[in-house]
């Protein structure tokens, strides 16, 4: 059970894999982001997505974690 597991695991990797592959080729087109006055380089529009995207997933997974350290304390 546990291989079935792990190669279960092994092509749902290779298929997000390959989906974040697709979605690069398919958005190659150069833009310039400007924010509060700062002017960032000309990168392709797939590179701040996925960049936007990481980053939200590291805010929200350190809120997430914040937020249960405080009910964690508080049963305890």
């Amino acid at each position: 059970m546990a291989k079935v597991l792990k190669l279960l695991i092994v092509i749902v990797v290779f298929l997000m894999a390959l989906g974040v592959l697709f979605f690069v080729l398919e958005n190659e087109q150069v833009v310039t982001l400007v924010f509060l006055g700062w002017v960032w380089p000309a990168l392709p529009v797939s590179v701040l997505i996925l960049a936007a995207a990481t980053l939200g997933l590291l805010l929200g997974g350190c809120a997430g974690w914040l937020g249960g350290r405080k009910r964690i304390r508080k049963v305890s």
